[in-house]
């Protein structure tokens, strides 16, 4: 009885040791678990970097040639468009598809070697950079391993065969070969292979066609659960919308309507009108990335000035204050002038011959200063401060900190009654250093100009 009741008491004292084994285990997993990217990157710009045509070389030794002016550019997360090895079966052009993925913990050789990314990875954070990857959850290239080793992972046709992604009748990526998230099999090895580049050191994903009909949500919770405990990551998906399970998403319906109001067909209340109901829809806390171009924006619609012509400033200037997390093109700070190849080499030129780099400098300089305009519910609420339809003025306060934004979004002279009484008084427009009195009188302003106080 005594040799027991001395038992019984060691499996008491191993249980509790256990149990608070236990407990700190789990609340050490969850207070990694929990993302604090969002409030990390509120201020922060996103700098999109497609290494093939980013330099001649093409490489990421190249590239990180570059890092020094991005740096002084002010930009804090570099994401890298798919560098994966590119399928070479159905190719498209001479080079292929960055997002027909041949193998997934691998790199494109054309870019350099496994330890050249290790050495970019480096160098990056040791500046002070995150940088983010972009993962191609929908779909392998034709030719993956997976196709031979694992068909059940793939979607088949009626013939059995498997079949790819088409967007429409003359979207067809006959270079791919279309996922089945529901095996769930396909899953755990998707997210296997993520977990190899988060051991590597990455700072998170960008997800390409991350939320689209044949992508469950339970993917990302699966994905979240299994590699956030490893890293504090960041999660962007190429959405439309929110889906509370990632960190970002895409406000590409702002995209749409900024053309729409460049071209004359919408007024530029169309574009107050749908921040509104975004937050209405989404939250406060709805983390949005806004902007003028991107990868594909470029290389299929046309270039910032082919879509918004003289006011592309203006418009590049409303997004980085008027709502969510800015991105820059890679190229876009030097006036990228042409529609990038996307399946064949075509390189950046890196002269910037109507010097804008200094106004993209000072435009995520605006935004990393001034709390009032930072993304989510951290920055301030937009409050509409004019009665002119062809005007968008907004006011946004945040720890003190404010600032006021007018724009005219139209080919001609605006006059504008400020109907905010509250912000009255003497200001120093942020871009000409202009002195300004906003009070009862009408403010005149010329064709697409934008002002730009903080106080």
């Amino acid at each position: 009885m005594k040799n027991f009741t001395l038992l019984f008491s060691l499996l008491i004292v191993l249980s509790s040791c256990q149990n608070n084994s236990d407990k700190k285990n789990k609340e050490s997993i969850n207070s990694v678990v929990e993302s604090t990217f969002p409030q990390k990157i509120s201020g922060s710009t996103i700098y999109e970097v497609n290494i093939r045509q980013f330099t001649p070389e093409g490489t990421f030794n190249a590239f990180s040639k570059h890092l020094p002016r991005l740096k002084e550019l002010g930009v804090d997360v570099l994401w890298l468009m798919p560098i994966h090895p590119i399928s070479k079966m159905n190719r498209k052009g001479t080079l292929g598809s960055y997002y027909a993925p041949q193998d997934y913990t691998a790199v494109n050789p054309e870019f350099g070697t496994i330890d050249d990314f290790k050495a970019l990875l480096k160098k990056a954070h040791d500046m002070g950079f995150y940088l983010i990857i972009d993962w191609v959850p929908n779909h392998t290239g034709r030719d993956h391993k997976w196709i031979t080793e694992h068909p059940d992972y793939y979607i088949h046709d009626a013939d059995g065969k498997i079949t790819y992604e088409a967007m429409s009748p003359t979207d067809v990526w006959w270079d791919t070969a279309l996922l089945d998230h529901s095996n769930p099999n396909t899953r755990k090895a998707m997210i296997e292979a993520m977990r190899y580049w988060v051991e590597l050191g990455i700072d998170g994903f960008r997800l390409d066609h991350g939320c689209g009909d044949k992508i469950p949500l339970y993917l990302w919770e699966e994905a979240r659960a299994a590699l956030d405990p490893i890293k504090d990551l960041f999660w962007l998906a190429e959405c439309g919308h929110e889906t509370f399970i990632l960190d970002g998403s895409y406000a590409d319906e702002l995209e749409v309507i900024m053309r729409e109001v460049a071209k004359g067909e919408k007024k530029a209340n169309a574009l107050s009108d749908w921040i509104d109901r975004d937050m209405f829809k989404y939250g406060r806390t709805a983390l949005r990335m806004t902007y003028t171009s991107n990868h594909d924006l470029n290389s299929w619609v046309g270039t910032t000035s082919e879509r918004f012509g003289d006011a592309h400033k203006t418009f590049a200037t409303f997004v980085f204050t008027a709502y969510g997390f800015p991105l820059i093109l890679g190229g876009q700070e030097v006036g990228l002038s042409k529609r990038l190849k996307f399946f064949d080499k075509d390189s950046i030129d890196w002269t910037d011959p109507s010097s804008l780099q200094l106004f993209y400098k000072s435009l995520v300089s605006l935004k990393k200063e001034n709390p009032a305009i930072w993304a989510s519910n951290i920055g301030g609420f937009p409050i509409s401060i004019e009665d002119n339809e062809n005007v968008v003025g907004f006011v946004r306060k945040s720890e003190g900190n404010q600032v006021i934004g007018i724009f005219n979004f139209s080919s001609e002279n605006q006059s504008v009654q400020i109907t905010n009484n509250q912000i009255y008084g003497a200001y120093t427009e942020y871009f000409t250093n202009r002195e300004y009195t906003i009070n009862n009188k009408p403010l005149v302003l010329e064709p697409w100009q934008y002002l730009v106080f903080v106080k």
